[in-house]
């Protein structure tokens, strides 16, 4: 085949439309309902259909978290830290796209999608460089009155369901999502309904980035179909209404109560929105604290004390 003809059916071939999936438990399924919706841009062009997820697809999702979360949690800091990282890196050498995907999303110009993505990137690292040192900020020894030692450190809560925010499809996902698995949680992401893309491509990178299938699985959909179901569900220890409404919220609070989660209410953004400096805040929001009493001036058999 010559050049030319080559060139010729370059110019004039069809586009590979990118067919959008959910992520669960490491592996890339359709919703199970076999229901998809249509996704358009800021004007109303169409982009993608996405997957619209089922109480069968969130209940799926819970299971492949609860797997995850032994090895998960046991993991070293460290070693969890690494791995935060390796997403940040995967995540720089496919920046374009997400870029494009964000303007698309949200109506930003390349601009302004690029500093959203920049400061995902650098959320990434900044929690990856926070998995060794947060037990040592809310862990240590504690003051008692008589000989023992007290000491306090924290562990995971558990399987999170996280609500990403709506008005910010990727920013708003890893500053929610990035703190839950640093502390060695896993994770149940209910994508931003209107603008789910940026969501489901970063299955993508997570599948590649050495994180263990099933710490963070990805649906989209109708939040409100989906949110009840994990709200509701007994093995789910803790949930996120970052991307609720008030309305929604409170419902979702309610069915909650049924197993005591651990629910944190909407936070008001202020002027700077997800962009604003990350604290530490959402980390503890989803730590439980161990606290271990052990006498102090006993002598083993060596003689040395213990």
């Amino acid at each position: 085949m010559s050049t030319e003809s080559i060139s010729g059916s370059a110019a004039g071939r069809l586009s590979v439309l990118k067919t959008y999936k959910l992520y669960v438990g490491g592996k890339f399924p359709r919703s199970e309902s076999g229901r998809v919706y249509e996704v358009t841009d800021a004007k109303g062009k169409w982009l993608a259909n996405a997957p619209l997820s089922s109480r069968k697809d969130a209940r799926d999702a819970v299971v492949a978290a609860r797997k995850a979360f032994g090895g998960w949690s046991g993991a070293t800091a460290y070693n969890r830290g690494q791995i935060l990282y390796r997403i940040a890196e995967m995540l720089e050498g496919r920046r374009d796209q997400y870029v494009a995907e964000v303007a698309d999303a949200e109506g930003l110009s390349k601009s302004k999608a690029a500093a959203q993505v920049d400061a995902a990137i650098d959320r990434w690292v900044w929690y990856a460089g926070w998995t060794d040192k947060i037990a040592q900020v809310v862990g240590g020894g504690n003051p008692v009155a008589g000989p023992f030692f007290n000491l306090s450190s924290p562990e995971p809560t558990g399987v999170v369901a996280v609500l990403a925010p709506q008005e910010s499809s990727f920013l708003g996902l890893v500053s929610v999502v990035a703190p839950v698995i640093a502390t060695g949680n896993t994770a149940v992401v209910v994508a931003s309904e209107k603008s789910p893309l940026p969501a489901l491509s970063l299955g993508e990178v997570l599948a590649t980035s050495d994180l263990p299938g099933g710490v963070v699985n990805i649906l989209s959909g109708r939040t409100a179909e989906i949110a009840a179901p994990l709200a509701a569900h007994q093995d789910v220890n803790a949930i996120d209404l970052a991307g609720a409404d008030e309305e929604l919220a409170k419902e979702l609070e309610i069915a909650a109560a049924d197993n005591l989660k651990r629910v944190l209410r909407p936070q008001p953004v202020d002027g700077a929105g997800w962009s604003a400096a990350p604290g530490t805040d959402r980390m503890t929001a989803f730590l439980e604290t161990k606290t271990v009493w052990h006498p102090t001036g006993a002598l083993g058999a060596s003689g040395s004390s213990y």
